[in-house]
């Protein structure tokens, strides 16, 4: 849906997953102040993010961003879903993937672990919260974190 910075429009330094529109326009925002990444995908489903990471057409190439950030209350494929295909292919496995939910469940804590997830963050309610939330992870994940090339 967004893609900002396009200078290759074949790569992504984030694919946002998120169903909530006011969720996707502060996440997008808090990204492009603290200068996370320089070009972010948005899908708005579960189905949508397994199409854009595993290509249905044998020729085409799935673009690889640095980070997921991942919701797990998603229409048609849960976000669930969604981190254990991520996790168990050899292609996307190993791709950090932050969940960044609303649920507080347990069970969907240890699940999203259990799957792989890099790191599990429950969604503030307060804006200066969640901008702080989301800064830290753009900043530690895709500035400070080390990634194989």
């Amino acid at each position: 849906m967004a893609t900002r910075g396009a200078t290759d429009p074949g790569t992504v330094d984030i694919l946002l997953v998120e169903d909530n529109s006011n969720d996707m326009e502060l996440t997008l925002r808090v990204l492009r102040k603290v200068a996370a990444g320089d070009q972010v995908r948005v899908v708005r489903d579960g189905a949508e993010a397994l199409d854009f990471l595993f290509p249905a057409a044998a020729t085409a190439t799935a673009p690889e961003p640095k980070m997921i950030l991942l919701d797990l209350k998603l229409p048609k494929v849960d976000g669930l879903e969604v981190l254990r295909r991520i996790k168990s292919d050899e292609r996307t496995r190993c791709i950090t993937t932050v969940v960044l939910t609303s649920s507080r469940e347990e069970s969907d804590l240890l699940r999203s672990y259990r799957l792989g997830a890099n790191s599990y963050v429950v969604k503030p309610v307060r804006f200066d919260q969640f901008e702080e939330a989301v800064s830290e992870l753009g900043v530690y994940w895709l500035q400070r974190n080390a990634l194989p090339t």
